[in-house]
């Protein structure tokens, strides 16, 4: 994971290493993410999600796609 100022940053970053582009989300999704997929993290009773669960927490937050498929 890699944080720009601007979607223009991250063409240009990836013009000049030569990359193909993955997805780019802005901070507050980000954001929003990193409280679903940790926010329980430090509960006694986490446990690792299952890989349904998972799928579910990305759906949940409009991340849909190819690349935000689960495997």
């Amino acid at each position: 994971m890699n944080l720009f100022r601007s979607e223009e940053h991250v063409k240009w970053w990836l013009e000049q290493r030569g990359y193909a582009g993955g997805e780019v989300i802005g901070v507050g999704k980000l954001c929003d993410l990193a409280h679903a997929w940790w926010g329980n993290r430090l509960c006694a009773a986490w446990r690792p999600r299952r890989r349904e669960e998972a799928q579910s927490i990305l759906d949940s937050l409009g991340l849909t796609g190819p690349f935000w498929r689960y495997p």
